[in-house]
């Protein structure tokens, strides 16, 4: 994966396994923290709860280009 800092391009290496790229769908900032929620694919989004200076730092608003980097423990499946 490539992306572009102040400094020009790097290689991002990171240990997660799952890594999604979307576009940001909406922002809700909060007092401390921000809800971004993004399309995967068409009618899939996924969102996350990050704080509100990174979102800030990050630059993240509606319509840019994202990934969402996914790195758990454990998976767990429910049903009805």
């Amino acid at each position: 994966m490539f992306l572009n800092s102040n400094q020009g391009d790097f290689e991002m290496k990171i240990s997660a396994r799952n890594t999604l790229k979307g576009i940001v769908k909406s922002v809700e900032l909060g007092a401390v923290n921000a809800e971004i929620v993004v399309e995967i694919a068409p009618g899939k989004e996924i969102s996350s709860i990050i704080t509100k200076k990174s979102c800030e730092n990050l630059g993240i608003k509606v319509g840019k280009e994202v990934y969402a980097v996914i790195k758990a423990s454990s998976v767990m499946i429910g049903i009805d």
